[in-house]
């Protein structure tokens, strides 16, 4: 888990930090068989989404999306209901999708009050311009992983899967998760984190200095040096409270432009 205490400070420099202008989260898998982590999302919505300005949602917020007719299953109800709770309250929300949910479309977008992103997308924070994105089409060095990616990402074949029963695309679905999960087990971690080239891409094409990204489940804090420039890459971490040792946390940026970053420690201050 992140160190809050060497990001956030004492309780004293907590009140005299300016307003939290944005905050970022990615890879929760938010499923039913997850009850701690599913909690942990509600509290942070309560607790902290709730007091910020904007909430960007960078990916694999769930498990898998087999397409917004699915929104009626009580537990997607309880996620979308929270979301939208949050959005009443005042907060903006902006979603881009991952590899596990991007099939979320205009009807749940509607539903939970949030705005689809394309991506990557270049958002004006702070005085700043921060690339997002959720990170999977940085993979580059995964080839049979960019191919599916390719396949499941063109319009023709969603119109073709969403045409199809639920439960249908659910099994589907299933099928897909097991075999990624064997796949993943034959790969290095090497291949499945972003490839540095496709990243240095990123920077130089929207000529920004500032990257915020999930999908890898390794956070941390990248210089990159490019032009002679030095640009800076920040990755989030997935969520995981269901486990002996819970994991997960956000990014904040403040009305100054300073970027910290929380661990779920801070979910109970």
């Amino acid at each position: 888990m992140l160190d809050s205490s060497t990001t956030s400070g004492s309780s004293a420099n907590r009140k005299a930090q300016p307003e939290t202008v944005a905050l970022f989260i990615s890879d929760l898998h938010l499923h039913p068989s997850l009850p701690r982590t599913t909690q942990a999302f509600m509290d942070f919505l309560a607790r902290h989404a709730i007091k910020a300005r904007q909430l960007y949602l960078l990916g694999d917020m769930f498990e898998y999306w087999a397409g917004d007719d699915d929104i009626a299953a009580p537990y997607n109800t309880q996620i979308v209901d929270a979301i939208r709770d949050v959005a009443n309250a005042g907060t903006q929300i902006f979603w881009v999708g991952g590899n596990r949910d991007f099939l979320v479309g205009e009807r749940f977008a509607q539903a939970a009050a949030v705005t689809l992103l394309p991506d990557p997308f270049i958002a004006p924070i702070a005085g700043q311009r921060i690339i997002l994105t959720h990170g999977d089409a940085q993979c580059t060095d995964d080839h049979d992983y960019m191919v599916f990616r390719a396949q499941v990402r063109n319009p023709a074949w969603q119109q073709e899967f969403l045409s199809r029963p639920l439960e249908q695309r659910k099994a589907i679905i299933e099928g897909l998760r097991h075999g990624s999960r064997e796949a993943q087990r034959a790969k290095s971690y090497e291949i499945m984190d972003v490839n540095a080239g496709a990243i240095d891409a990123l920077f130089d094409e929207y000529g920004s200095t500032i990257l915020i990204h999930g999908h890898t489940h390794r956070p941390a804090v990248h210089q990159h040096q490019l032009h002679g420039v030095t640009y800076t890459r920040h990755v989030l971490p997935d969520w995981d409270c269901d486990t002996e040792s819970p994991r997960g946390g956000w990014i904040a940026i403040d009305a100054d432009g300073t970027i910290r970053r929380f661990s779920l420690d801070e979910l109970d201050k």
